[in-house]
């Protein structure tokens, strides 16, 4: 089951129930957001440790599901699973004391527009990871959210712990950024 197929009320349902012990609905969460959590995690680390992670951040996830606060609380599940995420990822670091590098081996989706799709056509996979891990993190991470997982301006905010304006600023940074790394490597794009 896709992200996309239920809606963000339907996710609260479910987060709500699985709270409550309801393995079920855990179960429907789980099916929903593995795919964009294992593709999040797997641009940020190694190939071999993303599988790894995926399955401790889904252990995290079960774990803490009675302090999950709903929409009215803090925030939505979505930002709140992508934070575990994200944290899961910081951790991993910290203790390997390595440095993210992005894989090229992602998930390749249909996706018109998109301005990572239109570039990793014209200049390679394997020439944009490189160029992508030039980056600073948070631009890394920005364009991971925005154009690999496909989140929303607000979810990505939630996830960054920044203001939706403030997102929108940094991805427009980072395509720049991005822009710049590749005129630097001389690639024409």
């Amino acid at each position: 089951m896709a992200k996309r197929d239920l809606t963000a009320e339907q996710i609260e349902d479910l987060a709500e129930k699985a709270k409550m012990g309801d393995t079920a609905s855990f179960a429907m969460l789980y099916d929903c957001f593995v795919d964009p959590i294992y593709r999040y995690v797997f641009f940020r680390v190694k190939k071999d440790d993303a599988l790894d992670l995926t399955e401790n951040i889904f252990l995290k996830v079960w774990e803490n599901i009675r302090s999950y606060r709903s929409a009215e609380g803090r925030g939505t599940f979505s930002s709140w699973i992508y934070r575990i995420a994200h944290n899961t990822v910081v951790d991993h670091y910290r203790l390997q004391k390595e440095y993210a590098e992005l894989d090229a081996n992602v998930a390749d989706e249909k996706r018109q527009n998109d301005p990572v799709q239109v570039t990793e056509q014209n200049l390679g996979r394997e020439t944009l990871k490189k160029a992508v891990s030039k980056l600073k993190k948070a631009y890394q991470q920005i364009i991971l959210l925005k154009y690999i997982n496909e989140l929303e301006n607000h979810e990505i905010a939630r996830i960054m712990k920044r203001s939706e304006g403030s997102i929108r600023i940094l991805k427009f940074r980072a395509l720049r950024a991005l822009r710049d790394v590749l005129e630097n490597m001389r690639i024409n794009y």
